[in-house]
């Protein structure tokens, strides 16, 4: 599936291999991918398949904060291919795997954002309204770096009033600063940087660190959903 580019700068070489996490050879990535772009003309460039694919990920696996595995396999891109339900880190690598298949240099980036409309629940669980690890993608275009997270699935922004996040070839598509009444939304307060694969070990030790209500909250919801995808993603509502 993948396509050389010519105009891939030296920073972003890297970025176009598969990873532990980022399975970009998996066969489950290779049909959430084909899948995306079936309807794509034959002559769609690599702009045309990131757009996309970044739709994709982000409307195809609803957006779910409450969606979170704790052991580390649950975030390999063939894994993730398979849920109805994630939150931002999975949907980044699965997104960052999607591109790289197709020949699009993807690199997963971490940063530290706080959210000024969190739900009460979610509030009470973490104890905070800072999420540290949001994940997006830094993905290259004719050479070009761009920035998006495919989280908020479109039903979701239109349910609480976000304004959706939108990619269209040319700009970066991160969370919002502010939502549709003006209201204060995203700030992005820490950039933790790029990887070439998701640092599960330390990723996880530090949301245990400073969720722990919100890990035993998941602990004991992945232990009753036996009935559930097996990769340890739940099914539930994000209210």
């Amino acid at each position: 599936m993948a396509e050389s580019d010519d105009h891939l700068p030296a920073e972003a070489e890297r970025y176009v291999m598969p990873s532990h996490y980022v399975e970009s050879d998996s066969l489950e990535v290779q049909e959430f991918a084909t899948a995306a772009l079936r309807d794509l003309s034959l002559d769609a460039t690599k702009r045309d398949k990131a757009i996309r694919l970044f739709e994709a990920v982000r409307d195809d696996i609803r957006y779910d904060p409450y969606c979170f595995a704790l052991d580390e396999d649950s975030y390999r891109a063939s894994r993730i291919a398979g849920a109805e339900a994630a939150f931002c880190v999975p949907k980044a690598i699965l997104l960052a795997a999607c591109l790289r298949a197709v020949g699009i240099p993807a690199a997963l980036g971490f940063a530290d954002v706080r959210n000024h409309l969190n739900t009460p629940k979610l509030q009470e669980l973490m104890g905070t309204d800072l999420f540290i690890y949001h994940g997006y993608v830094q993905l290259w275009l004719d050479g070009e770096p761009y920035k998006v997270t495919p989280a908020f699935n479109m039903e979701l922004c239109e349910r609480f009033g976000v304004k959706p996040l939108v990619f269209d070839g040319y700009h970066d598509a991160l969370f919002h600063e502010f939502d549709e009444l003006d209201h204060r939304h995203m700030e992005y307060v820490n950039d933790r940087g790029l990887y070439f694969d998701a640092p599960m070990d330390e990723f996880l030790v530090a949301f245990k660190e400073t969720y722990p209500k919100l890990e035993e909250f998941n602990r004991v919801r992945i232990s009753r959903d036996a009935n559930g995808y097996d990769s340890g993603f739940a099914k539930e509502g994000a209210s």
